[in-house]
């Protein structure tokens, strides 16, 4: 499972309304290679669920991710912020051995 924090969701929100997508779009959250970590998330919009694709309803935020990233994002929440330090998606994620500085990659 992964969650969704509400400063997250307020944005998600706002995105989707900027970018004029309609109600059958979502987040798709995702893990590939790559980063100084090993390992990198991933978000886009989307609105085709593929075969094998985990579906998601999170604090009315639906997230659509593949069977390979779910194993990473297990327990992870999905949180915005808009501090000092930098604005941004960010990744709470319990499995993560390590993180990059940016927050942008990990390994496991």
């Amino acid at each position: 499972m992964i969650t969704v924090s509400e400063k997250a969701k307020t944005r998600i929100i706002d995105l989707k309304k900027e970018s004029n997508y309609t109600d059958d779009y979502f987040l798709r959250v995702g893990v590939e290679s790559g980063g100084c970590s090993g390992l990198a998330y991933k978000l886009d919009f989307d609105n085709s669920v593929k075969d094998g694709d985990e579906v998601i309803d999170q604090n009315g935020v639906k997230l659509v991710t593949d069977k390979k990233s779910i194993l990473y994002l297990f327990g992870t929440e999905l949180d915005f912020t808009d501090g000092l330090n930098g604005k941004g998606f960010t990744f709470i994620n319990p499995n993560a051995s390590r993180t990059c500085s940016c927050g942008e990659s990990f390994s496991v």
